[in-house]
């Protein structure tokens, strides 16, 4: 398989993931332009999910010569392991049903400065904890660590404040939206140290398990896969607004809107493949850490693309442009710190 070995290359990883889990839900919005409900967007997500953690597995996970391949660990992997990405799969899967659900009731402005926000921080806690508890410790300089995430837990409350200035001139923002945002944070957090769990140690700290990343992955995946036609069912079934969707919805779908869902897939599930390329060099703590500023690439392309601050009162500009300047303290203080 192929990993990357050089630790600013592997942040390099983790900043790529970061645009990737920051700009998959420009697909929802895409697709809701049409009256395209997010349950059956969801649908199209979980394909190019699947398609893509299998893709990287047959292809990068089966080339080069560091480590098993993708089908020799297939032969000697353990269901403990295995257990552990799966759940990771099932945990992010039912965290991101209401991530979906908060962003198509209230919008980007709570869905991710909330939900993602939310889960950026206790995840990297919870894989510092999962660090700790392996018996092993963390090399670097915790100071700079917690520093870069002290700042850049005050840049993702700038950035919900700025959102709140957008949405204060407009009907106020559903308690609905914000429940089904914090949902999202509290589920979302802990799926990225689960799979780490089901990794072998060698490939990256913290690891408990036998698996290699790809494999990891590929079985978080198949959580995704399994879990969906139970928690979307029921999502259709009990619509956060709007009418119930059937699958007679979701056939009469054309080709473009289907391909347009999996490109989600493809996009945050790709960043999640390159992330655990790079995981073992840059730190789970860290990688974790890098990869989810999804808020704040979110926010970028609600502003440049989007335009979503374009009827924004005055003062927000300074909101954003502190934002900015904050996150990019962050980053570098974290990444100085491994």
């Amino acid at each position: 398989m192929i990993l990357v070995d050089n630790y600013f290359l592997a942040i390099l990883c983790c900043v790529i993931c970061c645009a990737c889990w920051g700009s998959w839900a420009n697909t929802q919005k895409m697709v809701a332009a049409k009256q395209w409900s997010f349950e059956l967007f969801y649908w199209d997500l979980t394909v190019g999910l699947f398609l893509t953690a299998l893709l990287g597995a047959v292809t990068l996970g089966s080339m080069g010569s560091e480590g098993r391949t993708f089908f020799q660990d297939l032969a000697v992997m353990d269901w403990s392991s295995i257990q552990y990405a799966f759940l990771g799969g099932v945990v992010w899967n039912f965290g991101n049903i209401f991530l979906t659900a908060a962003i198509a009731v209230a919008g980007m402005s709570v869905g991710f400065p909330i939900g993602g926000g939310l889960a950026w921080i206790g995840g990297i806690v919870f894989n510092y904890l999962l660090i700790s508890l392996a018996g092993q410790t963390y090399q670097g300089n915790q100071f700079l660590l917690w520093s870069g995430v002290l700042v850049i837990i005050i840049a993702i409350l700038i950035c919900g404040k700025a959102y709140g200035k957008l949405s204060s001139g407009k009907a106020s923002t559903p308690k609905k939206g914000i429940l089904l945002a914090i949902m999202a944070g509290i589920a979302i957090m802990f799926f990225y140290g689960l799979v780490v769990k089901s990794l072998d140690p060698q490939y990256v700290a913290g690891g408990t398990g036998t698996l290699t990343p790809y494999t990891g992955v590929f079985f978080f995946a198949v959580g995704i896969l399994v879990s969906t036609p139970i928690f979307n069912t029921f999502a259709m079934k009990h619509p956060v607004e709007g009418r119930v969707v059937t699958m007679k919805d979701y056939f009469a779908g054309d080709a473009k809107t289907h391909l347009t869902g999996m490109l989600g897939g493809f996009i945050w599930m790709g960043g999640m493949v390159i992330s655990f390329m790079g995981a073992g060099a840059a730190n789970p703590a860290i990688s974790y850490a890098l990869s989810n500023a999804a808020p704040v690439v979110a926010m970028i392309w609600g502003v440049f693309v989007w335009k979503e601050f374009k009827d924004a009162p005055k003062g927000t500009d300074k909101l954003i442009v502190a934002m900015f300047a904050l996150f990019i303290i962050g980053l570098i203080s974290i990444t100085l710190s491994n």
